[in-house]
Formats: C-alpha cells, structure tokens, sequence
C-alpha cells in the first residue's frame, strides 16, 4: 500500500513538470485549442497522462516515454507546418466564408454541416443579433466566428454623436428555409395577410422561394432569397 502511494505520488510529480514544460515547448496554441488538431492533441496529452497514473502496470518510464513521444510529434507537426503551408493547412484546417458580401453562402454552411439556427445562434453569441448586420462571417477552424458588419452596423457610441438614446430592438426571424414561424408573427401581433402584404410589395410571392425573413421594429423586413440573392429593405 505505502509503495504504491509512493508510485502514485512520483508519477503525478513528474506528471505535472512533464505537462509544464511539453506546453511552454509545444506553444499556447495547445491550450487556445485554434485548430480541430491542436484540440484532439490536447484530449490526448490528457488522457496519456491520467490513464497512465492509475494503471499499476504503466509505470513511470511509461508515462515519461508516451508523453515525451507525443509531444515531440506535435513539435514535428508544427515545424513542418512553419515550412511548407500544405501540412499547415492540412492539420490545421482553414476559415469558411458563412456570409458573404452580406449573402448567407448555404452550400459552405452545408460542407460545414450548419444549419441557420445554428448560424443565428453563433452569430448573437458573437454580439450579433441580425444577419443583416453582417458583411462577411467566417467560421474559424476552432469552430468560432469572425464578424466584418457592415458600416452602419459597426459600433458608434451614442456619445460620438451627442444623440439620445433610442429604444433598442430584437429581430425576430419569421421565415427560415421557406418555412413561416407563424408563433413568432403572433407574438408581433401581426398575421397572415401582414406577412403576404409585405412580401407582395418586395415581388415576392411565394414562402417556398425564401431562406430567411426577419423583422426589425424601426428597420423593416429584411429577406434573403433561396436563390442566393439578397433582398434588403428598410421601412414597416
């Protein structure tokens, strides 16, 4: 019992200097996780370590061996990754353009295995409450967005302008993949012939034909057609 207490204490010693010193070699992108490998190789490094201290056949030579293997293939990954751009981009993957010149690209969110529900959830995480707000939206390799709004959207502080404050709004969306969230017009205290009226006054005849339709209280109806072209208006 006192051996293996003792076992046990030395393996998490040099358990813990080894994780120490394999992170400040390998480099904070472990840790930041900024790309599909670097978090898989850090799930791995973890999980080397914590099998290893409670196995009572892996001693410590074991423990020091397959970490100190691991990390000099990470080394080896990211050397080859600064010299030759194919194997950087290969392990570490590169951004896929969601959103683009404000048009939401549906076949990248395909390829990416999104859907728009997931897209909107992002994107307010993001402190982005509307898809008409964007410019460009490019999903990252660690799966988190960056966010190019377009200039009327972009943050001005009420006190640049000396301007009082306004009533600030939540877009609701009312229409997603040709499919009318009628619980949401509602909830707006509108309906059906509301929806057809102002679809009608955009030549818009049909819900079948629309990827997305949000409602902006004080900025309008904003469409985006399932044909990829985008249709912006402002006014009720």
């Amino acid at each position: 019992m006192k051996m293996n207490v003792l076992n046990i204490t030395m393996e998490i010693i040099v358990g813990f200097f080894l994780l120490f010193f394999i992170v400040k070699f390998v480099g904070k992108k472990i840790i930041k996780q900024i790309s599909p490998f670097t978090f898989i190789a850090a799930i791995v490094l973890g999980e080397l370590l914590g099998n290893g201290l409670y196995h009572d056949d892996v001693g410590l030579f074991y423990i020091v061996y397959t970490m100190a293997l691991w990390s000099i293939l990470l080394l080896v990954v990211e050397f080859l990754g600064q010299k030759f751009l194919a194997v950087r981009g290969f392990f570490e993957g590169k951004p896929s353009a969601l959103i683009k010149n404000g048009i939401v690209d549906r076949e990248e969110l395909k390829k990416n295995r999104m859907n728009l529900n997931q897209l909107q959830s992002l994107l307010r995480q993001s402190e982005t409450f509307s898809i008409r707000e964007v410019a460009y939206c490019y999903l990252e390799a660690n799966g988190s967005l960056s966010i190019l709004k377009k200039t009327k959207y972009q943050k001005l502080t009420q006190e640049d302008f000396n301007l009082a404050s306004k009533a600030v709004y939540i877009p609701v969306t009312l229409i997603r993949d040709g499919k009318v969230l009628w619980d949401e017009i509602k909830d707006l205290g509108f309906n059906e012939g509301w929806l057809t009226d102002q679809l009608h006054a955009k030549g818009i005849s049909s819900y079948e034909g629309i990827l997305i339709a949000e409602w902006l209280e004080g900025d309008g109806l904003f469409v985006q057609l399932l044909r990829d072209t985008p249709s912006s208006f402002d006014g009720k």
